[in-house]
């Protein structure tokens, strides 16, 4: 736990009980400020009063004593329309911000041997390349922790420690609510549409995106893909500004100075003279561009940490995976079965879709702006597609002209549906996907949990035809 002692003596409300608001609870009661609480939930009221915090319902409580308001990132700061206790704390004076900004405070009080941040952003890879990233660090010998939108909450991270590498990734909400962001080495990865209906418009949304880059100083680090409009033009002011150095990256486009991919194969323009550092289609867990992007990026963003940037060429070709992202999950006679529950959007899905063949795809849940728009361009990657959840419907509608659809009650019965289906084609190696192309809220609490769902399903199936197959 990282004690937050910025507000000490201070009274900060927190808003949102989640894990991130849990672990900012617990460190400002650490760092010795008084924390009043509100969620909606009695059992996340529960979980803040064992830690020393006060439960409060934030529409009885006077602002008057408040030092701050630390939001969850999942309740509205602008749109559609900032949540009542947003507005009452605006009228009264009193700051909003969130985790990640007391996380940063912290760190601009350490004195000499600050640690190093590396802060990753982006609409689609940021998981992949924060834990890449991670992975790289830990391997050449640093002392390093991931966390942030990934995994654990970032106060929730060790203690801040001279020479410890903080590896992090920030959603666009969490950077509305973090002015202090100042990272050693930001990644911004790729910008395109979503959560619109929480920014308002794309503008505000890559302007949230772009954000992690304000507070960077000379001795800094930019690491930009350009391989989309929005990246590209905001590299090119982010250069002409000329405040901190700025690599480019890309997965298709030879660049005069920068990281790229061509092909698969990996090269570092940085320098004086262009050498390549890998073939990442030896990597077998960073499948697909998308991927050789995600690599681009994170190996930009070691090397500054190593004395020899192709000490991350064998990191890149060794990374594990990451749960949830085209994880592999096993196999049910010639029948690959593959978790991408991370794919919340289309754009994501796509990119899964463009990597096999074959596939049984089980799509939907709650759909976000264009619901599967622009996903009838992998019909024939497709064998075909179980749609589920909110939008089935919806994506029904906007499929079937493309590819055979079938709609189904739950995640178990598309699951059963698909194997079934693959294993009676004429595939030598088809694939059931989970891919929704959606946020998981209408039947999950998040694609977590949506995931590991389908990893259960798949256990008990595989299960279940080995002993029909034996009886």
């Amino acid at each position: 736990m990282i004690p937050v002692s910025t507000f000490s003596g201070k009274t900060v409300a927190v808003f949102g009980l989640a894990r991130s608001g849990l672990a900012a609870v617990k460190a400002l009661r650490a760092g010795g400020a008084r924390a009043v609480c509100w969620d909606d939930k009695p059992a996340a009221r529960e979980q803040a009063l064992a830690l020393g915090g006060e439960v409060m319902a934030l529409s009885d409580m006077s602002w008057d004593g408040i030092d701050a308001l630390v939001l969850s990132p999942g309740i509205p700061l602008t749109h559609p329309a900032p949540h009542p206790a947003v507005l009452a704390a605006q009228a009264a004076g009193v700051e909003v911000i969130g985790d990640t900004e007391l996380f940063f405070r912290e760190l601009a009080q350490f004195g000499p041997g600050r640690p190093k941040v590396v802060a990753v952003t982006g609409t689609n890879g940021k998981s992949t390349t924060t834990a890449l990233i991670g992975h790289l660090l830990s391997r050449a010998g640093y002392d390093v922790d991931v966390g942030g939108n990934i995994g654990r909450p970032v106060l929730d991270l060790p203690a801040l420690q001279a020479g410890r590498v903080y590896v992090l990734e920030l959603s666009s909400f969490q950077l509305d609510l973090t002015p202090s962001c100042a990272p050693a080495v930001a990644v911004l990865l790729n910008i395109t549409p979503d959560h619109l209906d929480r920014h308002g418009s794309m503008d505000r949304y890559a302007a949230a995106k772009a954000s992690i880059f304000k507070n960077q100083g000379r001795s800094d680090l930019a690491v930009i893909g350009v391989d989309d409009p929005y990246c590209a033009d905001l590299c090119t002011r982010t250069l002409s500004r000329a405040v901190q150095h700025v690599c480019p990256v890309s997965s298709g486009k030879v660049l005069g100075r920068g990281v790229y991919a061509i092909e698969g194969r990996l090269f570092d323009g940085e320098g004086t003279a262009t050498r390549e550092i890998c073939d990442l289609r030896q990597a077998p867990n960073l499948p697909g561009a998308h991927n050789w992007q995600n690599a681009a990026a994170a190996y930009s963003a070691v090397t500054p940490f190593l004395r020899e940037p192709r000490e991350a060429a064998q990191g890149l070709l060794t990374f594990p995976g990451l749960a949830h992202r085209m994880e592999q999950v096993g196999r049910i006679g010639r029948v690959m079965v593959v978790n991408d529950s991370k794919a919340t959007n289309a754009d994501a899905a796509a990119k899964a879709l463009g990597c096999y063949q074959d596939i049984y795809w089980i799509a939907g849940g709650k759909a976000k702006d264009g619901g599967a728009q622009g996903l009838e361009a992998f019909a024939k990657h497709i064998a075909k597609a179980y749609l589920i959840g909110d939008a089935a419907s919806l994506f029904a509608r906007q499929l079937s002209a493309h590819m055979q659809t079938s709609i189904e009650s739950t995640l178990e019965a598309a699951m059963r549906a698909a194997v079934n289906d693959a294993l009676a084609s004429q595939a030598s190696a088809p694939v059931v996907l989970l891919s929704p192309a959606c946020a998981s809220f209408d039947q999950f609490r998040d694609f977590e949990h949506r995931g590991d769902e389908f990893k259960r399903l798949f256990t008990l199936l595989a299960e279940d035809i080995r002993l029909k197959g034996a009886a």
